[in-house]
């Protein structure tokens, strides 16, 4: 548990070096950089963003759903990134149907 907490706070502050050098910060912006800025603007403590990140690895049945609504946002709220994932996907499947 201590490992897995240390690891969690090297990724997050890995993230937060990551953002500080970025020049477009719009293409760096997911739900860690989200909860990053929160911390920065003081809404949430280090712990929550540790915790929220640390939930979201290893509560997948939960936070899955979660993260899957926040993927679907995202992809609703910047339509050009839709148009290339799109792109991508008729890229590699082809003419092929597309299966679960």
């Amino acid at each position: 548990s201590k490992d897995l907490k240390g690891a969690m706070e090297s990724l997050i502050e890995q993230k937060r070096q990551k953002l500080s050098t970025v020049e477009k910060l719009d293409e760096h912006m997911d739900f860690a950089s989200q909860l990053i800025f929160a911390q920065n603007r003081g809404d949430l403590t280090a712990e929550n963003v540790n915790q929220c990140v640390l939930e979201m690895m290893i509560a997948a049945p939960d936070t899955l759903s979660v993260t899957l609504f926040f993927m679907l946002i995202l992809i609703a709220e910047h339509p050009t990134v839709e148009e290339e994932m799109m792109r991508e996907i008729e890229t590699v499947m082809g003419k092929q149907e597309l299966q679960s």
